[in-house]
């Protein structure tokens, strides 16, 4: 299938409608960015992207470009919540009636948190459709359901409500979703990559939320004229005609999924050394970071781009390249300050 067909048709309510996204190597520069969305795509487990960034600087658009980029998922015919088949912990009966071999590819799911969503659409509840007609009590997936083995993206994240972070907060340590209400008692796994944006000068993020992202990014408008003409240029011709634009870039988009596809075949075999280990432990220890979530955020992103990149073993510059997007928004005095946070992690670098 090509890339004009994966980008052409979504579902929605039912029926087809025409969806074109706007190519994730299109997107001009923001290089930190994609790197970020990159790594997550090859190693979901890692942890979620945090973008920091004013309006208009394409945080959304390079989120909707990346499902595209990551490799399919095989999942139970049907199932409501994107199950693997031969798990057995899908909560939809129905799963464990149908034949091991059926079972399709799909594009991993993406799923919009809007900030006003309330618990029970989160969480989920009964079919009141269901309910209504049958007299039987089923449950209805929430967005966690949904973005079961997906990207869960959250926009003004910082402006999320209390009660849905702890919510969230839940269900990352825990990877799975509980619901107990309304006379249901359901449990069904939620390993979703939480993706947020957010500009700093709305709000801050909670200390608890922040430190579940294993990696942030900063963006900001390009001040290079060349560059900003060239965003307008591909906008333009996007808008004019989506289907020639997305065309234009089949070839890099290719490429970069492929590449993608062999670094997650790969990933497991990459070679973690002791000495890359230590090394990540320095860097954190230099920089009074809390818990050990920096050191696991910095070798899982390491050994990510090492895959990435076609090699085999963890090297110490994996660890310092990733080491901004990994530790910057865990230095607690102040997590937005970018320049002061870059500082003293080059800082700690250059003392090992």
């Amino acid at each position: 299938m090509s890339i004009v067909e994966l980008t052409k048709s979504i579902t929605v309510s039912g029926k087809q409608r025409v969806m074109p996204r706007f190519p994730f190597t299109a997107i001009v520069a923001q290089e930190e960015m994609k790197r970020a969305l990159v790594l997550a795509a090859i190693d979901p487990g890692l942890g979620g992207v945090l973008l920091f960034g004013e309006r208009g600087t394409g945080k959304s658009t390079a989120v909707r470009a990346l499902q595209e980029l990551m490799p399919q998922i095989t999942v139970i015919k049907n199932c409501r919540f994107s199950c693997e088949p031969g798990k057995g912990d899908c909560p939809d009966i129905t799963c464990s009636l149908r034949a091991e071999n059926e079972s399709i590819d799909i594009q991993r799911p993406l799923v919009d948190l809007p900030l006003g969503t309330t618990e029970d659409r989160l969480l989920g509840s009964i079919h009141l459709e269901h309910a209504i007609k049958t007299g039987e009590r089923v449950f209805e997936p929430g967005l966690l359901g949904k973005a079961h083995r997906g990207i869960l993206y959250v926009d003004e994240v910082n402006l999320l409500e209390d009660s849905l972070v702890d919510l969230l907060l839940d269900v990352l340590a825990s990877k799975e979703n509980i619901v107990e209400r309304e006379g249901l008692s359901v449990r069904h796994p939620a390993e979703i990559v939480l993706i947020g944006s957010c500009n700093p000068e709305e709000g801050e993020l909670r200390p608890q939320l922040l430190d579940r992202f294993a990696l942030s990014v900063f963006l900001h408008n390009e001040d290079n004229v060349a560059d900003r003409a060239e965003v307008v240029r591909r906008r333009l011709a996007f808008e004019d005609d989506a289907e020639e634009c997305i065309s234009r870039f089949e070839h890099e988009t290719t490429e970069l999924r492929e590449q993608i596809a062999s670094a997650v075949e790969n990933l497991s075999h990459v070679i973690i050394p002791d000495s890359a280990i230590e090394y990540a432990s320095k860097i954190c220890s230099l920089l009074q970071l809390e818990g050990h979530r920096g050191e696991l955020a910095l070798i899982r992103a390491a050994r990510a781009l090492t895959s990435f990149e076609g090699r085999s073993v963890i090297e110490h510059k994996d660890i310092a390249f990733v080491s901004g997007m990994c530790l910057r928004h865990r230095l607690r005095k102040n997590p937005f300050d970018q320049y002061g946070s870059e500082a003293k992690i080059d800082d700690a670098l250059s003392t090992i």
